[in-house]
């Protein structure tokens, strides 16, 4: 767990020079093919690469949580066919429906759905196939309304009994999921391990040995053992694996399960995408999903991206001549109200989703260096477990295997054939048991084990991962660009403020002073310019007001003006709306009034407004020409607003001629709306108030070496009032270019100008989406590991684009959700740096795991090949190394990969992502216990008898009391290194146990069951019960590895990694050429092939 002693910035030289890279498509250029340090966007070809690789005795074990190659190309071709199904089917009815109306054939009438006059099959086919001639016969959308007993302004009733009855007419808005894999299922591929069934076909023919020669009273037990033993790790591991499956399948559930605004008896309540009901009016805005299928009551400017349907990445425009929306699909731009018509398994996308199961899989960057290392130690297991092999053969068939009384084991021309063969068998045993130990599969899978544990608390974090690889690499982050508001802010809005006919108001309680003509024109572009909405109950009460917090507290300060919401909207036509977009940052609607007059209403960022604008309202209520000194007083008023951290909007409109109005329906869609000669109405100042404690999370992301920066759209003075508060500036900090910079000024420099910069940023004001993404791609091509916070649509490429994307969880838009890696729930930034925390702890918790099981694997291995060269016998049989398998892999892992995060992970910098997973801090703690186990289980070994007393006993009961008394220490020497491997940095090991109830209880288990082996399951182990004082010996010497562990830490280690000692040697060199002669090989036979 070293970490480097250097500044981040270093630390992110080192990534730069370990080929630090921005697209991650220079992937593929790397010699090694365990190095993918980014599989974001990793290519399918690069995945395989590594597969091909990676030494594996149980692959559908060991790559069931990576991406299943064949299973994503099935997945493509299933979603071709069904598109291209429905699109002939929608061809068909429409050739069908253009002769039917050429023959002037009338359509039957529809079915009905019990109480409702159209059936279900009627309602699918019209939307699902696009017939836009029936759809016209029923009378268009109102007669569609009608037929379902749906308000078109109001939604449905909306009632418990109300909602039963469509549901029961035309079914919910779910659909059948494939049923997960079963426990056997996980039984039948732990059982797949190449090794296990050498061990389960060695357990047969010793067991059919044994009983033939010493009967079935005695002779089962040594096959017993081993078969017993095998099926025990089988049934652990499955049920290790099967718990985590169960997890991703909750988590994924989770993902699924969307929020959706909807219109029931006139308010807007938030339901879940699975409560949709036919009927139901659903509002529509950028970034939404279409939660089911429908047609559209009124849109404006409304565009879908149909992508995910056809296939096709094409935006459709729609309209009252292209009314039909299809559920799955996303709203590119403008905004709109839909009927549902169809939900479920009869929409297009609930077949689509029935007909494909989701993929879990997913690499991860650690998983594969995992596998690397994995394979390493592997080749070296299979080098030792073959040594032992030959030598205990030659051994045994050369005479040189004595019994306990002294007599070779087998003696040419006199053994029995029978009695040869058994003894072969277990030599053959344990070789392979040595292997099985050797090779660590569950190595790979404990990230897997940690990243489910850590994702399960992460959502109690209130953050909702939805990239494995996300968890891991957020550890390795050096910068976090954050949004303002909602994440460093409480998205909680009030005008505060506002400035009007040169009069700066306090907005307090009190209704704010303004002529009534100032007062009218404020509210109609309030009330029509606006995706929020005021419900006032029929029965009294407190009135509602829903939309975006912006929204929310512009509506807010209206209604203390005077207005009535429904009242207004009602006096006047809407004929056209520009949506709010957050690249122009102003919103505008044209509408027509009762007298033939149209107004032209726009509301924005206050200084984009202001420069459109050449007029306002003076001080009598007139309309003047504004001059130079009367906008510098507007601009002022800005900068006093924004610089007491207040949001500033600005409210404008134009009156306009209503001839100059365009009359066709595609002329009006496509009309520009006058921007410029606007008058001037109204300035506001929002104040959205900081976080409680984001202030903490700042600094305790400082103090870990991650850079906070903020990039907002808000003015550029606003967010440096913010970012002071937020700890994010200091006074002491250079307040202008390039610390704080205008999203503008950063776009217009050159890329390399860009690279250059981006470091030195803390605040960008006045940003697009487009600044974020050039943002994030100049960090990255500065060896930055980059997280990014959005909750707009238009944040999707950054996110995408980021090492990992957060995307705001109530904020958040779907498109921006989809585009992410991570969803925080409650868009708090300290949720923001508990990732952070998460993230370090799954590489450090992997570390913990990987130094303990390398200790278990380099004594088991050192002690078993020294004992059987130099006697022939080996101390630990193949039973006692199935349990401390056990022991090492499953409960290991799950002992050491599930510890909660603590703050002294917040100490040290970013993970470099090249940084060796095996750091020299560990290689020496390794290193010293293993070579202590070994010194002192060799001197039990050879010199056991004489320390023990043991030289009256017989020679059997001797080895047998001595080889007990190796295999018990050897297993206490593991369960008290699992304390060590907890803190392989720190002094204090018991620190924070008390809150692991898992550790404590699998350390609790483990000694329960040692007990049980050594004291009574002596027949299948192969062991003698041990007295008091032989405990008490196993005890002390287990113990002594927590003072040596101490010490230890008092040895200082170089800063070069250990592994480019090794990399520089020549047997690496022709290791690696080895292998890529491999690869060159199979490229070959696929190119070929």
């Amino acid at each position: 767990m070293s970490h480097s002693t250097g500044s981040p910035s270093q630390k992110i030289n080192y990534d730069m020079e370990a080929g630090g890279n921005h697209s991650g498509d220079d992937e593929d250029n790397n010699n090694n093919v365990f190095e993918i340090t980014r599989t974001k966007h990793a290519s399918v070809e690069r995945l395989r690469r590594w597969r091909q690789a990676a030494l594996v005795l149980n692959a559908s074990r060991r790559f069931r949580y990576t991406l299943d190659l064949k299973k994503e190309e099935e997945k493509k071709q299933t979603l071709r066919k069904i598109r291209a199904h429905a699109q002939a089917i929608r061809a068909a009815f429409l050739f069908k429906e253009s002769v039917a109306v050429e023959n002037g054939t009338v359509p039957p009438k529809p079915s009905s759905a019990g109480e409702f006059p159209i059936g279900q099959e009627e309602l699918a086919s019209i939307s699902r196939d696009h017939k836009f001639t029936t759809l016209q016969q029923y009378g268009g959308v109102e007669g569609i309304g009608d037929l379902l007993k749906t308000s078109l302004e109001k939604g449905i009733p909306g009632s418990d009994e109300d909602l039963l009855k469509r549901k029961n007419a035309y079914g919910s808005n779910t659909y059948p999921k494939k049923k997960p894999r079963s426990f056997f299922k996980f039984l039948w591929e732990a059982c797949q391990d190449l090794t296990l069934i050498i061990l389960m076909v060695a357990a047969v023919a010793s067991l059919a040995l044994g009983i033939k020669t010493e009967g079935i009273k005695e002779g089962w037990y040594d096959g017993g053992s081993i078969a017993f033993a095998v099926l025990l790790v089988i049934v652990v591991t499955a049920i290790s694996d099967y718990k985590q499956s169960l997890q991703f399948q909750n988590l994924n559930e989770e993902k699924r399960n969307i929020q959706i605004e909807v219109i029931r008896a006139g308010r807007r309540v938030d339901v879940s995408i699975y409560d949709i009901v036919v009927g139901d009016v659903i509002p529509l805005n950028i970034g939404d999903q279409v939660p089911a299928d429908g047609v559209l009551i009124t849109g404006h400017s409304l565009s879908i991206d149909e992508s995910s349907m056809t296939g096709e990445s094409k935006i459709v425009r729609k309209d009252s001549k292209e009314p039909f929306l299809m559920s799955g699909c996303k709203v590119a731009d403008g905004n709109g109200i839909m009927l549902v018509t169809s939900v479920g398994i009869n929409t297009e996308w609930g077949l689509l989703m029935a007909s494909i199961s989701e993929d879990t899989g997913e690499e991860t960057p650690l998983q594969v260096r995992l596998n690397g290392v994995a394979t390493f130690i592997g080749i070296v297991g299979l080098t030792v477990a073959f040594l032992v092999l030959i030598v205990l053969l030659v051994r045994y068939f050369t005479g040189h295997t004595l019994n306990a009384d002294g007599t070779p084991q087998f003696v040419s021309g006199k053994t029995k054939f029978g009695k040869a063969i058994d003894g072969a068998i277990k030599i053959v045993t344990i070789a392979v048991t040595i292997v099985v130990v050797a090779v660590p599969e569950g190595l790979p899978l404990a990230v897997t084990l940690t990243l489910a544990y850590s994702m399960r608390k992460m959502m109690a974090d209130k953050a909702l991962v939805r990239r494995l690889s996300a968890c891991e690499t957020m550890g390795s982050a050096t910068t976090i660009c954050s949004d303002k508001t909602g994440t460093l802010t409480l998205n909680q809005m009030t005008v505060v403020e506002s400035c009007a006919c040169l009069k700066k108001v306090s907005n307090n309680d009190s209704k704010p002073d303004l002529s009534p003509n100032m007062a009218s024109l404020i509210i109609e572009g309030v009330a029509q310019n606006t995706t929020g909405n005021v419900y006032v109950p029929e029965t009294g009460g407190d009135v509602e007001v829903t939309g975006s917090p912006t929204e929310k507290a512009i509506l807010q300060w209206a209604l203390k003006l005077g207005m009535n919401f429904e009242a207004t909207r009602s006096q006047s036509l809407i004929l056209h709306v520009f949506p709010f977009n957050s690249e122009k940052k102003r919103g505008g609607v044209a509408v027509k009034l009762p007298k033939s007059e149209v107004h032209i209403h726009w509301k924005g960022a206050a200084e984009i407004i202001l420069a459109s604008c050449t007029r306002y309202f003076d001080s009598n209520d007139q309309v003047a020409a504004m001059d130079d000194d009367k906008r510098m007083f507007f601009r002022n008023s800005i900068e006093d607003m924004a610089g007491r951290s207040l949001r500033c909007v600005a409210i404008a409109y134009l009156p306009y001629e209503l001839e100059n109005v365009p009359t066709g329906e595609q002329q009006l869609a496509d009309w520009a709306l006058p921007a410029d000669d606007l008058v001037l109405l109204a300035i506001v100042g929002i104040k959205d108030p900081c976080r409680p404690g984001v202030g903490d999370s700042v600094r305790l992301c400082q103090k870990a070496g991650v850079k906070v920066r903020m990039v907002t759209g808000d003015n550029v003075q606003t967010a440096k009032a913010i970012a002071l508060e937020c700890g994010i500036l200091t006074p002491e900090s250079e307040l202008c270019e390039p610390t704080l910079i205008e999203g503008k000024a950063f776009r217009e420099l050159s890329e390399r100008q860009r690279e250059d910069v981006a470091p030195k940023i803390s605040v960008m004001g006045r940003s697009s989406p487009n600044d974020k993404l050039l943002l994030v791609q100049a960090l990255r091509r500065r060896g930055h590991v980059v997280a990014v916070t959005g909750d707009g649509t238009n944040d999707a490429p950054a996110l995408h684009e980021a090492d990992i994307g957060l995307a705001m969880g109530i904020a958040g838009t779907e498109v921006a959700k989809e585009s992410s890696d991570i969803i925080i729930l409650d868009d708090n930034f300290a949720s923001v740096v508990k990732v952070v925390r998460w993230g370090r702890s799954v590489y450090a918790n992997i570390q913990k795991f990987i130094q303990f099981q390398l200790t278990v694997n380099v004594a088991a291995l050192v002690i078993n090949v020294v004992a059987a060269i130099s006697s022939g016998e080996v101390p630990l049989n193949a039973v006692q190394l199935l349990w401390v398998n056990l022991i090492m892999d499953t409960l290991g892992a799950l002992a050491l990969a599930t510890e909660p995060p603590t703050n002294h992970l917040m100490d040290r910098p970013p993970v470099g992502r090249r940084e060796p997973l095996i750091t020299n801090i560990m290689w020496r703690n390794l290193l010293i216990q293993a070579i202590y186990q070994i010194i002192v289980l060799l001197i039990l070994n050879f010199g056991g008898k004489s320390i023990l007393h043991l030289e009256h006993d017989t020679t059997e009961h001797a080895d047998k009391v001595k080889n007990t008394l190796i295999f018990n220490t050897f297993v206490l020497c593991q369960i008290f290194n699992e304390f060590n491997a907890r803190k392989p940095d720190e002094f204090n090991i018991f620190k924070g146990i008390t809150k692991n109830y898992l550790f404590m209880g699998i350390i609790v288990m483990t000694v329960v069951l040692q007990i049980l082996i050594v004291e009574f399951l002596g027949k299948f182990t192969t062991t003698v019960r041990l007295n008091w004082k032989h405990w008490l010996i196993s005890v002390i010497i287990a113990f002594i590895s927590w003072p040596l562990a101490v010490v230890g830490k008092f040895i200082p280690v170089p800063e070069t990694p250990f592994h480019k000692y090794v990399t520089r040697s020549a047997v690496f060199k022709s290791f690696i050429k080895l292998f890529r002669r491999r690869r060159e090989r199979t490229e070959v036979t696929e190119v070929s092939q």
